[in-house]
């Protein structure tokens, strides 16, 4: 398989919720843009870097007037990764933008559908039992 690269985009979505009176922050990492590059491994860094310096998420985009520039600190990572924290007016957000290479990719495939009379069958017996969970190489 010849190196693909791509530049990855995560922004940190997150939902507060009321519960017993106290208020819950929930962040979750999501992934918001796979952009594929057309070049080797330092391409892919120079484009993750303007995305970094240049990407508005969606959080902000939605409420932005014409003219509008967030604030912006661009964090870069050891491993290559850029955090940064934007923010704008009341709104702040975090994005992460990585580098990757693809290593496989699979299409979906799926089952062929059942018969009426394999239909009624499994009604009647029950869901089939699960298959065996993944599991390392070498171990039972």
């Amino acid at each position: 398989m010849t190196a693909q690269w791509y530049v990855l985009i995560e922004e940190d979505t997150r939902m507060t919720r009321h519960i017993e009176g106290k208020e819950l922050r929930l962040h979750r990492w999501t992934l918001t843009g796979t952009h594929r590059i057309e070049g080797d491994e330092a391409r892919a860094a120079a484009v993750a870097e303007d995305a970094a310096l240049n990407y508005v998420p969606q959080v902000l985009a939605r409420h932005a007037r014409p003219g509008d520039e967030p604030a912006r600190h661009a964090f870069l990572a050891p491993d290559g990764a850029w955090v940064v924290l934007v923010r704008q007016r009341h709104r702040e957000c975090h994005i992460r933008v990585s580098t990757a290479r693809l290593m496989h990719s699979r299409e979906e495939r799926e089952a062929p559908s059942k018969t009426l009379k394999e239909k009624f069958r499994s009604a009647l017996e029950g869901p089939p039992p699960p298959g065996k969970p993944w599991a390392p190489p070498g171990r039972a």
